[in-house]
């Protein structure tokens, strides 16, 4: 008389050595692996909190770059102003344009 398993065996266990083991009447030990644990909010909050800094950061610093390139147009645009005309060589360059 065949024993056959009740329900469905573990799909890792190939029919051969099942009957093998069943022949030999030795135990056939199944480990399942437990499903694994939820993940919590800190596995998601600190990624995101990290990646929104860094967006922060980089914002700021493109912001603090663009001000004093601002000031340093303004800067010269005013130095240029005041020194009038600049010549080389016999060739005279006027940086700004005179108010009217």
């Amino acid at each position: 008389m065949t024993h056959h398993p009740p329900g469905t065996i573990a799909p890792h266990i190939p029919a051969d050595i099942y009957r093998q083991a069943e022949r030999e009447g030795r135990p056939i030990i199944v480990v399942l692996q437990a499903a694994p644990a939820a993940r919590t909010a800190h596995t998601y909050l600190v990624p995101l909190g990290l990646g929104f800094a860094t967006a922060i950061g980089v914002a700021g610093t493109v912001a603090a770059i663009l001000a004093l390139f601002e000031f340093a147009i303004h800067t010269a645009t005013l130095i240029a102003g005041a020194a009038g005309p600049i010549g080389i060589g016999g060739l005279t360059f006027k940086l700004t344009r005179p108010k009217q």
